[in-house]
């Protein structure tokens, strides 16, 4: 599932730099008929197809991840209450997906006890986002490098999904300064988490919320 085949997704060196915190990482290309593993929940009438398409694939991703922690491999994964998936006990878990690929990425509870990731084409952020996004001083730090500003917002989003199933917290982007450098954020509240990013062909980023975080 990491193979690049086809123009693939390659998650192989993000594969490699997750694999300390005992986290799996997977992609895949969306494809007609993947919305198959999301019509349990998701009605024909209740999104688009393409819609669909993407919530399934990341669904098959996700599953193929459990089955090798030897987790529940038919986990429906529903949306809970924060619209993030409901991973089987014991797990932690996030899903993503753009326009092309869907990923996912799961672990063991425990040392880890927050996970998120988002993916994003590899293509300059706009610049009307630019500072609704980053700080100035992730400003400062990327002058004129549009994607990897691109890539701040991809660390920003996958933060989210890591902290809000924990305790709700509604970030806004200023609450979160992204340190690409040092593979880290920090909220505002100077609660830390680490990153793990891959800028390819596609921008792929994972949050870690530590034990302790909360």
């Amino acid at each position: 599932m990491g193979g690049e085949r086809r123009g693939d997704l390659d998650l192989a060196p993000l594969s490699a730099s997750l694999h300390d915190y005992d986290v799996l990482i997977g992609a895949r290309r969306i494809q007609p008929g993947d919305e198959a593993a999301a019509s349990h929940w998701l009605k024909a009438g209740a999104a688009s197809l393409a819609s669909r398409q993407a919530s399934g694939a990341a669904r098959i991703v996700a599953r193929s991840l459990l089955a090798k922690l030897g987790s529940d491999a038919d986990a429906p994964l529903i949306r809970g209450p924060s619209g993030a998936p409901v991973w089987p006990p014991g797990i932690v878990g996030s899903l993503a997906h753009d326009e092309e690929f869907a990923v996912a990425a799961v672990a063991r509870a425990g040392g880890l006890i927050g996970l998120g990731v988002d993916v994003e084409p590899a293509e300059p952020l706009p610049p009307d986002l630019v500072n609704l996004v980053l700080l100035p001083v992730e400003q400062k730090e990327t002058p004129d490098e549009s994607v990897k500003q691109r890539l701040i917002f991809v660390c920003k989003e996958a933060v989210y999904k890591a902290v809000n199933p924990l305790d709700g917290s509604l970030l806004e982007y200023a609450d979160i300064e992204t340190r690409l450098q040092e593979a880290s954020a920090r909220l505002r509240d100077g609660r830390r988490l680490r990153l793990a990013t891959l800028a390819t062909g596609r921008l792929v980023a994972a949050a870690l919320a530590l034990a302790g975080f909360v």
